[in-house]
């Protein structure tokens, strides 16, 4: 009797890994998107966890273009960072290899002057 291992479909690739956040990244995200929210300025996010890059998309209105896009790109590590703030029309805001430090791009949308 014979014991190999079988795939579901011969020739098919073994499984594709996808970027994604990791827990602790998603905390300091999500804790901004918070504030955001509580100030009004964001609606909605969307997460994609692609082969090369996992992106948390920030929309003020559902079904509109994100406002901001939090990029993970590994193979940048050694380069410009593994972090990207990227605006509305695809400019790079911030590129950086501290998560934190790259937000604070964002959060400087939080302090207003009182009227």
């Amino acid at each position: 009797m014979n014991m190999s291992p079988t795939t579901p479909f011969p020739g098919a690739q073994a499984t594709q890994t996808q970027v994604a956040f990791h827990r602790t990244e998603l905390n300091i995200i999500l804790s901004l998107y918070g504030r955001m929210v509580a100030a009004g300025e964001w609606r909605d996010y969307g997460i994609s966890n692609l082969r090369d890059v996992a992106v948390f998309s920030v929309f003020r209105r559902t079904a509109e273009h994100p406002l901001y896009r939090i990029e993970k790109r590994p193979k940048l590590r050694n380069r410009q960072g593994l972090y990207a703030v990227i605006g509305m029309d695809g400019q790079i805001l911030k590129r950086g290899h501290d998560l934190k430090s790259v937000l604070r791009v964002l959060e400087r949308k939080l302090i207003r002057p009182i009227d």
